[in-house]
C-alpha cells in the first residue's frame, strides 16, 4: 500500500472524500521536495459534517460499554504493530525524521493504544455520604461527548493518538485535524487503523483544512464539548479565548524553552552522561520537540569539561537524507524555517554570543550549532527556538539555576543532573515546569504519566488518571429512599 496515494483525504462518517474547498494542500517531503500528495482541503461545510457524524455515532458507542471499546483499542493496537515498518519509512518520508525517531515515534504510539485499551475500563463510579438520612449520592463518570482535536507535524502520529485513542476509548468521538506538514501520518493514517481495527463509522473522522478556508469554525462549532491542541503558545492563546468564550473545555500543549542543568558534584563518568543526556536532549529530530532542552545550564565547576565533551559530541553529528541510516539529523520542516533558524544564529553572534559549533545551512538541512556568552538580555534566552541550536550558560551554584532556569514564560519539561538523586529532586521542586526530570533527558512520554506544563506551555495534563479527568465529566444523582420530610 503507498500511504501517499490511499490514505491522502479527508475522511468523514467512515467515508474517504475529496474535499470540496477551493485549493489544495501539497504534501512534500522536506529533504528532497519530492511531491508525495495532494489534497483539496476540507469547507467549513465538511467540518460541519464531520462534527454532526460524530454527533450521531456518539451515543451508540458511550452504550456500547467499556469492554467493546477496549476491544477496538486493542485491535487497533495490532494494527499498528502489523504496519510498524511502513509507518516509519512514511514518517522519514514526510517528516524528514530519521530512522532512530521514526521508530521511536511508533514505539510509543503503540505505548499510547496499549494504556488507552486499559483506560476503557478505568471509569469507576462512586457513592458518596450524604447528610440526609436515606439518600444516596451516586456520583458517575461520563464520556464528555464529542472532542475536537488539532494536532502539530512534529509527532502527528504520537501526539494525535495522545488525545484521539484515549477519548475514544472512554466512549467520545473525535474530528480530528492534521497539521498541513503532516496530512497523512498524522491523518489519513489515523483513520486507517482505527477503520481496520472495526471502529464504527462516525466515530473519528478527519478534515484536511486551514484557517484561511474555514475560520474558527473547528472550535466555535457547537458540537464538539472539549478542544485539545497541540502546538505554539500564540495560537494556543487564540483557541483558548474562543473556547472560553462558547463555555468548552480545553486541553493545551504548547511551545517550551526547557533547562537541562548540570549541577557541580558530577565525576568525569557522570559529566559523559550528562552530555549524553544533552545532545539527545537538544537535537532530537533537529530540535523540533516542544520538551527539547533549548537552554543547558551547567555549573562553572564542571563547566570547561562539559563544554569540552558537548561541543565533541555535537561536531561528530551527521546531518543529511533521513533515510540513511548513518544520518544523526535530517531536514528541519521547511526552508522558511531553516532561513528562520540561521537568521537567529546570525543575530545572536551580532549580539556578541560566541559560536563554538557554527552549523551550516543547505536547504532544509541545518547542521547543529552550539552558542554560548548569549547576552543577558537577548531574546533568544526565553523564546522557543524549535531547531538544532544549544545555548550552553555557564551559572554560579544552584540559586542562580534555579533563577535562570525560571526565567522564562515558558514551564514545560526540564532536566537535572547530579550526583546526589534526593539533591536533584529538591532542585527539581524548585522549577516551575509540569515535568521535571532527574538525571535523564528533557524528552520524555510515558502514557501513565501527566503530560503537560505550567505558565504560557499550557493547560490540562494528558497521561494516565489526568486523562480520564480530561475526556470525561461527573455527574451527579441522588436517589432518597423513604419519604423525608421538606423545610417548606
Amino acid at each position: 500500500m503507498s500511504f501517499f496515494t490511499e490514505l491522502a483525504h479527508q475522511y468523514i462518517d467512515g467515508e474517504w472524500r475529496t474535499g470540496r474547498g477551493s485549493w489544495d494542500i501539497i504534501d512534500f517531503n522536506p529533504h528532497n521536495g519530492e511531491k508525495l500528495a495532494s489534497m483539496t482541503i476540507a469547507t467549513a461545510e465538511e467540518v460541519d459534517e464531520a462534527y454532526r457524524a460524530a454527533e450521531r455515532a456518539q451515543p451508540a458507542w458511550e452504550a456500547a460499554g467499556a469492554h467493546a471499546r477496549q476491544r477496538v483499542l486493542e485491535r487497533a493496537l495490532r494494527v499498528t504493530q502489523s504496519m510498524g515498518d511502513e509507518i516509519a519509512a512514511a514518517i522519514v518520508q514526510e517528516l524528514g525524521g530519521t530512522w532512530e525517531k521514526a521508530r521511536n515515534e511508533v514505539s510509543v504510539a503503540e505505548d499510547l493504544l496499549r494504556e488507552a485499551s486499559r483506560i476503557a475500563i478505568r471509569p469507576e463510579g462512586t457513592i458518596l455520604p450524604s447528610l440526609t438520612p436515606g439518600k444516596e449520592n451516586r456520583l458517575y463518570r461520563k464520556p464528555v461527548g464529542v472532542v475536537g482535536v488539532i494536532c502539530p507535524f512534529n509527532f502527528p502520529l504520537l501526539v494525535a493518538l495522545r488525545s484521539v485513542a484515549p477519548a475514544l476509548a472512554l466512549g467520545n468521538a473525535v474530528v480530528v485535524k492534521p497539521n498541513q506538514n503532516s496530512p497523512v501520518v498524522g491523518g489519513g493514517l489515523l483513520a486507517r487503523i482505527f477503520s481496520e481495527a472495526g471502529l464504527p463509522p462516525g466515530l473519528l473522522n478527519i478534515v484536511v483544512t486551514d484557517i484561511a478556508e474555514i475560520g474558527d469554525v473547528l472550535v466555535e462549532h457547537p458540537v464538539p464539548k472539549l478542544i485539545s491542541f497541540s502546538g505554539s503558545d500564540r495560537v494556543g492563546r487564540h483557541i483558548a479565548a474562543l473556547a472560553a468564550t462558547h463555555f468548552k473545555r480545553v486541553v493545551l500543549q504548547l511551545s517550551g524553552n526547557s533547562a537541562l542543568v548540570v549541577l557541580d558534584d558530577l565525576d568525569a563518568e557522570g559529566i559523559d552522561y550528562a552530555v549524553d543526556a544533552a545532545v539527545f536532549s537538544r537535537y532530537m529530530y533537529q530540535g523540533q520537540v516542544c520538551v527539547s532542552a533549548n537552554r543547558i545550564l551547567v555549573d562553572r565547576a564542571v563547566e570547561a569539561e562539559f563544554t569540552a565533551k558537548f561541543v565533541a559530541r555535537v561536531e561528530a553529528l551527521r546531518t543529511g537524507d533521513p533515510s540513511d541510516p548513518e544520518s544523526d539529523l535530517g531536514p528541519v520542516i521547511s526552508e522558511f524555517h531553516a532561513e528562520a533558524l540561521n537568521t537567529l544564529v546570525d543575530q545572536a553572534v551580532e549580539d556578541g554570543a560566541t559560536a563554538l559549533v557554527r552549523g551550516r545551512t543547505k536547504g532544509n538541512l541545518v547542521e547543529p550549532t552550539v552558542l554560548t556568552g548569549v547576552p543577558d538580555g537577548s531574546p533568544l534566552l526565553h523564546q522557543e527556538i524549535f531547531g538544532p541550536i544549544a545555548l550552553i550558560i555557564p551559572f554560579d551554584g544552584e540559586e542562580e539555576a534555579v533563577r535562570i532556569a525560571n526565567d522564562t514564560p515558558y514551564g514545560l519539561s526540564g532536566a537535572v543532573h547530579t550526583a546526589n538523586t534526593e539533591r536533584g529532586v529538591e532542585f527539581a521542586r524548585r522549577i516551575e515546569t509540569g515535568m521535571m526530570h532527574v538525571n535523564g533527558a528533557t524528552i520524555q512520554d510515558e502514557p501513565l504519566a501527566p503530560f503537560g506544563g505550567e505558565k504560557f506551555s499550557g493547560a490540562g495534563r494528558l497521561g494516565g488518571e489526568a486523562t480520564v479527568q480530561t475526556f470525561t465529566t461527573e455527574k451527579w444523582i441522588s436517589v432518597q429512599h423513604g419519604r423525608p420530610g421538606f423545610p417548606l
